[in-house]
């Protein structure tokens, strides 16, 4: 039948009391069994209800019925539920950190409302990554990529649906290196990963993992060798789940982003050319689709190096970048966006004292900000106003390692495994308001 002309009745689904804004006047008899009026919805009217709700929801629905739950399987439907949350900006937070005790990286949810000011809700542990510090990459469409630089050791993890995806090792051949100076061929001696992107390639339907690889080769024969290095360029397609060597560019990134570096298709990085003193900022870019890297210039009047820091982050669904000066007691943030090509000054916010550097967005502007104490600061872009937020950071190692990442909900489905306590993820709500844990 199809599903424009589909009904749903109460017939299809089991007797279950937590969809019942959808069963309008029902109630049990003394057997314990539903009494069932004549009432029907079109099965449209009802995806279109329940596409609007948190997957959290969606996901204990899906024991109401099989149709429902193939349904929220559909392409269509997780289109619909994420384009919903992302027109209600319900963003969710990941505050990265590193454990005091214990070394690990681990993750503390934030709530998404203002008015509680972004209290913890929960903290997540990463026993995949035991001993290990992952960076994060993403989100796209609600996912996001973890990948340890010193390791080939990769996942990708919908905190949503709690679905955890694990990447192969590469097979990728890492080539021979010929010094010239010494004739003979060196040892490989490490090899890292580094200034990755995870984004989506709407030509072929596939999430993609783009990252740069560093071979660092020594003369084994010398009791104190000089590195010599090798660049390469790895791509990982989820489709085909496997890696693939790509050409290396002229350029590599020198820094990273704040939070998410992906935009419609294209992962962007900061890098530079020239001299001390005659820096020129440049934007790398890569094409998700075509496989391509291009340059962009960064305008003279966002900011000249080395006076002041650029940041490149994602602001409301367009490359952006937050400029700040290296030096001085009060620091002032300038917010650049640009459009087809053209840069807009968003807003500048003025003579922060004690500002170390931004952490990134939340909603409705919010700026994340962290101090000289290494405190979380929040930047009200409604009532310009800065505030503390109880998030202890003082029992945190490597507190100058905090970085922000938003992402939001989504069913999208990565071919993977259910969380693992023991194995991959583990959730610890946190102990009150006060974040005390």
């Amino acid at each position: 039948m199809p599903e424009s002309s589909k009904v749903w009745t109460i017939d299809d689904t089991y007797q279950l009391p937590f969809y019942s804004f959808l069963l309008p006047n029902y109630k049990e008899n003394q057997n314990s069994k539903m009494q069932r009026p004549r009432f029907e919805l079109p099965e449209a009217l009802v995806m279109e209800i329940l596409s609007k709700l948190p997957v959290k929801s969606l996901t204990r629905f899906n024991c109401v019925c099989k149709y429902w739950c193939s349904s929220f399987q559909t392409p269509h439907f997780i289109s619909n539920n994420y384009h919903n949350n992302l027109e209600n900006n319900n963003l969710n937070l990941l505050l990265s950190r590193c454990d005091g005790n214990t070394f690990q990286r681990y993750f503390s949810q934030l709530s998404n409302e203002k008015y509680q000011n972004y209290i913890v809700k929960q903290n997540i542990h990463l026993p995949f990554f035991k001993n290990d510090r992952p960076s994060v990459y993403g989100a796209c469409h609600g996912l996001l990529c973890l990948l340890d630089p010193s390791k080939d050791k990769a996942a990708i993890w919908n905190p949503s649906t709690r679905e955890f995806k694990i990447l192969p090792p590469s097979s990728i051949q890492r080539p021979p290196y010929f010094s010239p100076f010494e004739e003979t061929y060196l040892t490989l001696d490490d090899v890292s990963f580094d200034h990755a992107s995870f984004g989506f390639d709407s030509k072929t339907d596939d999430y993609k993992v783009i990252r740069f690889v560093t071979l660092t080769f020594v003369n084994s024969e010398e009791q104190y060798p000089h590195p010599h290095f090798m660049d390469q360029v790895e791509l990982y397609s989820l489709r085909s789940n496997s890696w693939k060597e790509i050409p290396c560019p002229d350029y590599k990134p020198t820094e990273t982003t704040l939070g998410n570096n992906y935009v419609d298709g294209i992962c962007y990085w900061k890098t530079e050319t020239g001299a001390y003193l005659d820096f020129r900022g440049l934007i790398l870019s890569f094409d998700m689709g075509n496989e391509k890297f291009s340059i962009l210039p960064i305008p003279e009047f966002v900011g000249s190096f080395p006076e002041y820091f650029v940041n490149l982050l994602v602001f409301n669904g367009s490359l952006g970048a937050i400029v700040y000066p290296t030096e001085g007691i009060d620091t002032s943030f300038d917010l650049w966006v640009t459009s087809e090509g053209v840069w807009t000054k968003q807003f500048n916010i003025k003579s922060i004292s004690g500002v170390v550097r931004p952490l990134g967005f939340g909603k409705n502007g919010d700026l994340f900000l962290r101090d000289t104490n290494d405190e979380v600061l929040l930047f009200d872009a409604s009532t310009q106003e800065l505030k503390e937020l109880q998030i202890n950071t003082y029992l945190d190692h490597f507190r100058f390692t905090i970085s922000l990442h938003a992402y939001l909900e989504s069913l999208v489905r990565i071919n993977g495994i259910q969380e693992n306590i023991e194995k991959h993820v583990i959730r610890q709500p946190a102990r009150d308001a006060s974040n005390e844990y």
